[in-house]
């Protein structure tokens, strides 16, 4: 009976001294490869990119004369850009993106555009330019709830942002705008839908 006792744990220490040679060893043949976590962190990012994309085009102060654009990192992080006439729709836009699944941390570089009765002005007049009503940009874009052309004023200066179908809607934007009196500078900034894709 007592052989048989140690026979069986001399077996068990044998195999208890197996396993751990096989631990300190590295081999762990049911690790997972690998490849299926970083193709999940694929997906997690553009995941995070679409939920970011929704927040900010559903804010409720975000319109015509806002601009604002985005970049997710690896590690989750979101780097918030553009520039908006209400400090508010600065805030809100983190205070959103922060509460998104996976977002890690928020960099808010948005800036707010200074109080300018000048500004406001030029704004005012570039929409009637660019969105008149006999306009084939009024008939394309101007009925939609926030008009894709977006007109940034800072300083007595102008900056259209925005996709457009064609070069030239994006030509007949720049020249509408070009007709306001009292700008100093007009930048065209306009993309054509797809062009990234062409080159």
């Amino acid at each position: 009976m007592k052989r048989l006792i140690s026979v069986l744990v001399f077996v068990m220490l044998c195999g208890f001294s197996a396993s751990a040679q096989q631990s300190r060893r590295g081999q762990q043949p049911t690790m997972k490869s690998p490849a299926p976590r970083a193709a999940a962190t694929a997906r997690s990012i553009e995941f995070i990119k679409r939920e970011v994309r929704y927040e900010l085009a559903t804010l409720p102060w975000y319109g015509v004369f806002d601009w604002l654009e985005y970049e997710v990192q690896p590690d989750g992080t979101v780097i918030l850009r553009g520039q908006v006439v209400r400090p508010t729709t600065k805030s809100d836009a983190e205070a959103r993106v922060k509460q998104i699944e996976g977002v890690s941390r928020v960099i808010n570089e948005i800036e707010v555009l200074p109080l300018s009765p000048q500004d406001d002005r030029l704004r005012i007049a570039l929409y009637r330019a660019i969105y008149n009503w006999d306009s084939p940009l009024f008939t394309k874009y101007g009925v939609r709830a926030v008009p894709p052309i977006h007109i940034i004023v800072k300083n007595g200066r102008a900056t259209l942002k925005g996709v457009v179908d064609s070069e030239m809607d994006k030509q007949l934007a720049y020249t509408a705008a070009r007709g306001v009196a009292g700008l100093f500078e007009v930048t065209n900034e306009l993309r054509v839908e797809g062009s990234e894709r062409r080159s």
